[in-house]
């Protein structure tokens, strides 16, 4: 079992920035990839970004993620990081920690085996 907790939502202006961070507890010796989704009110979850944590690190990002949003580990601490900068407020949305076993790909809800609680990011205009 892989336990996921997220933290570091909040609110913030347009343009700002925020620093999502994701502990990882847990047997992870079956992990292979950590990701990023978000579910805004009223909508599906939706893919941010992912990172495998084997022997190549490749991540992929949501197209509108590219270039604003940076998906990072801290293997030490067991810790995965996703770097929010230029916020706009279609980025509103609870932002939920993922981790996944080995896949063809991991861009979609359905490719991850464990999830966090979320936490909420509010941009405001």
């Amino acid at each position: 079992q892989v336990s996921l907790v997220e933290s570091g939502g909040g609110l913030v202006q347009a343009g700002g920035s925020l620093r999502l961070s994701c502990a990882v507890a847990g047997r992870t010796d079956s992990t292979y990839a950590m990701g990023w989704f978000r579910q805004a009110p009223g909508k599906e979850r939706e893919f941010v970004a992912s990172m495998t944590i084997r022997t190549h690190w490749s991540t992929a990002y949501k197209d509108s993620a590219k270039g604003r949003f940076t998906i990072s580990r801290d293997s030490a601490k067991r810790m995965v990081y996703l770097q929010l900068d230029r916020l706009s407020p279609e980025d509103t949305a609870v932002y939920y920690c993922a981790a996944a076993g080995s896949r063809p790909s991991y861009i979609n809800a359905v490719d991850f085996d464990y999830w966090g609680q979320g936490t909420q990011v509010t941009v405001s205009s």
